[in-house]
């Protein structure tokens, strides 16, 4: 248990984060569409935490490396933890304008 918590608000060992998107990984903004829409990351596609679950499938036949994001990177956190539980690899990329200057 103390394991899933900790893997929610962290990104666990250092990722590259430019390498991943460089390599095809799929950025998915987790806000809101008004969050969103008032800034996001280029290419990113806004996918709302409460309609990760429904869209778990879709992102595995994707094939791809997910990275999460959100504000602060709690919603991104809990995201990237129901995805990998699920069996994607999804690395929580914490807040998008930090995660926009990693990439």
């Amino acid at each position: 248990m103390i394991d899933f918590i900790k893997n929610m608000f962290s990104s666990g060992p250092s990722v590259d984060f430019a390498s991943l998107v460089k390599a095809g990984a799929v950025i998915i903004d987790v806000r809101t569409p008004g969050e969103f829409n008032s800034g996001h990351i280029k290419g990113s596609i806004n996918i709302p935490l409460d309609e990760i679950k429904n869209k778990t499938e879709e992102l595995k036949k994707k094939n791809k490396v997910i990275i999460t994001c959100c504000r602060s990177g709690n919603r991104s956190g809990m995201a990237a933890a129901m995805l990998n539980t699920a069996g994607v690899q999804c690395h929580n990329g914490g807040p998008w304008n930090v995660l926009n200057n990693k990439i």
